[in-house]
């Protein structure tokens, strides 16, 4: 088993130990608990490669690496991943935004020619 399967069950293992956590990594981790893994035909190995996988697509594995490491320290590619998914993010929202704004701006011009 490797490092971060290894944090990975001190964490939820302190998290269901403990009632109120005074770790705002911890409490915020409870989030996170819906990562499941189903082991086929006793392939244990497999079943951590599709965890790791899936934590590491979350961003589990940062969060738990960050809290292991009590540094602030990213290296270059992970800030330009992380940069690449917000300015993704930021443009997702900026062309709903428009979309929504047009399709509003439809509506009350269509509306308004009935008259009152």
């Amino acid at each position: 088993m490797n490092s971060v399967a290894k944090n990975v069950c001190n964490i939820f293992r302190n998290l269901s130990s403990g009632g109120n956590n005074p770790n705002p990594l911890l409490s915020s981790l409870q989030q996170w608990r819906g990562i499941k893994v189903r082991v086929r035909g006793g392939n244990v190995e497999q079943a951590l490669q599709i965890m790791q996988r899936k934590m590491t697509s979350t961003g589990m594995e940062r969060l738990i690496k960050r809290q292991g490491q009590q540094t602030t320290h990213l290296k270059n590619s992970e800030k330009r991943v992380l940069a690449r998914k917000t300015l993704d993010r930021r443009l997702k929202s900026q062309d709903l935004a428009r979309k929504l704004n047009s399709i509003l701006l439809k509506k009350i011009s269509s509306g308004d020619g009935g008259g009152g």
